[in-house]
């Protein structure tokens, strides 16, 4: 019965592992592996210090959505304290928003792994791979809750050791000298070829839109906490662990790699993990990093049948979304919600098959921006919290408060006028613009009658 099905919960089967393994995963974006390259020749040795900084406001943002969620475990994601905090108008667009980020997203990566699996099957036409990978992806989705954790561990784990091993190898060049394709390996290449800044300060601005881009879906494991068996302590150790990621993931791999190669003798045609791995006489590094990538662009495929379909759910709670996504399995999975992403990402198929993949960049564009706009408004929910209640979670509270999230919220604001002012990235943002208008008049015109002569008073 409908009724029966609508007063069950979502599973809170994730363990303290699966937790620790989706908020790496999620901090683990496909834009390290597939854009620094790029991004180093634009910024050179800089973009180290770019990490460094937008890691930093992620940590804030992070810790602001881990304090919301624990000053009140019996709701279930984010999406509840916006509509707490927000009123209910944020919550239809902040919900809605997301999963447009997840599912813009999840496109751009399935396209990906089209063009990855080519490597091995050229012949095989594009959308194949992105048909398969979909089908299995949501049958396991549809298992359990459990299931997409193993999944996602195995995964990020994939992730975590080809990075680790970048590391050290790098780093055991540049310690040794070694000679990399004529050229001496040495901390010394981070300065040494025009200096930190080499391509000045535009350079190191520009190097931001993809910088952000490898943080997208960080903030995922706010979505995890109605499902984590034991949320007071999982999940402030996700959260406090990300400082340990950034300096490991993020800023070790880019300084082993422009210690074994000047920024300016990174390539743009390859991964520069390819070109690393490559450099040092390993065979197969292609067909190697070819894997890797692809479990990364399964990873955040997955993490997309996930979040979506947790965001739908929350969003048909608040009355944002038709009713039966909020029905639930018997084993606490929201399958109507899981249909219905799935079948908007089968829309991805119907491209590859008849468009080339010239959208990736611009879907993915979108798709960050998006993501950026969902932060801004999880730190002005966690303002509007901290107001209402001065003293805020006791057992994790946001560090500085209010002027880190106050800096983190205009920090991201800057970034999102600096993508509009940038060429690469205007139809992009003004994409997302639309999107974000169009909601709000679907509300206004479709939601807020409904509520108003259902009796709700907005808020």
């Amino acid at each position: 019965m409908q009724t029966s099905k609508n007063q069950k919960k979502l599973s809170r089967s994730l363990q303290s592992r699966h937790i620790q393994m989706i908020a790496i995963g999620g901090a683990i974006g496909t834009g390290l592996f597939l854009g620094s390259g790029s991004a180093i020749r634009t910024s050179g040795p800089s973009i180290i210090l770019a990490y460094l900084i937008v890691g930093l406001f992620c940590f804030f943002m992070m810790r602001a959505i881990g304090e919301l969620l624990l000053s009140d475990t019996s709701k279930h994601s984010f999406l509840d304290f916006v509509k707490e905090y927000l009123g209910d108008r944020m919550e239809f667009v902040t919900g809605w928003l997301y999963w447009f980020c997840w599912i813009s997203l999840a496109m751009a990566d399935l396209t990906a792994t089209g063009i990855y699996i080519k490597y091995w099957f050229p012949s095989l036409p594009q959308w194949v791979a992105p048909f398969v990978i979909l089908i299995l992806l949501y049958l396991t989705n549809r298992v359990n809750v459990k299931a997409f954790g193993e999944m996602e561990s195995w995964f990020s784990m994939i992730k975590v050791l080809a990075i680790i091993i970048l590391v050290v190898v790098g780093f055991a060049l540049a310690i040794i000298h070694f000679k990399v394709d004529g050229q001496t390996a040495s901390f010394a290449n981070l300065v040494n070829h025009g200096g930190f800044f080499p391509t000045g300060g535009y350079g190191f601005l520009m190097s931001f839109q993809m910088v952000v881009f490898a943080f997208v879906g960080i903030e995922m494991v706010g979505l995890t906490a109605g499902e984590t068996n034991d949320p007071e302590a999982n999940l402030p150790k996700a959260i406090n662990s990300l400082p340990i990621r950034i300096g490991l993931f993020y800023v070790g791999s880019m300084i082993a790699i422009m210690s074994v190669y000047p920024w300016n003798g990174i390539t743009t045609t390859a991964s520069p993990f390819v070109q690393v791995f490559s450099g040092i006489g390993i065979t197969g590094a292609a067909g190697i990093l070819n894997f890797v990538v692809l479990t990364a662009a399964l990873s955040a495929t997955n993490s997309c049948l996930f979040s979506t379909s947790r965001t739908l759910h929350a969003l048909s709670h608040g009355g944002n979304a038709p009713k039966r996504f909020m029905m639930l399995s018997k084993s606490g999975v929201p399958n109507d919600s899981l249909n219905f992403s799935t079948l908007v990402l089968f829309i991805i198929v119907i491209l590859n098959y008849f468009m080339p993949a010239s959208v990736f960049t611009l879907i993915s564009g979108v798709s960050t921006i998006n993501f950026v706009l969902v932060w801004v408004i999880l730190l002005w929910c966690h303002i509007k919290y901290r107001q209402a209640n001065p003293a805020g979670a006791k057992a994790f509270r946001m560090p500085g408060y209010p002027v880190t999230d106050w800096v983190s919220l205009i920090f991201f604001c800057a970034v999102l006028v600096f993508l509009l002012f940038n060429a690469s990235t205007r139809v992009s943002m003004i994409i997302s613009l639309v999107v974000f208008a169009v909601m709000l008049v679907v509300y206004q015109v479709v939601y807020r009658p409904v509520s108003v002569e259902n009796g709700n008073v907005q808020k």
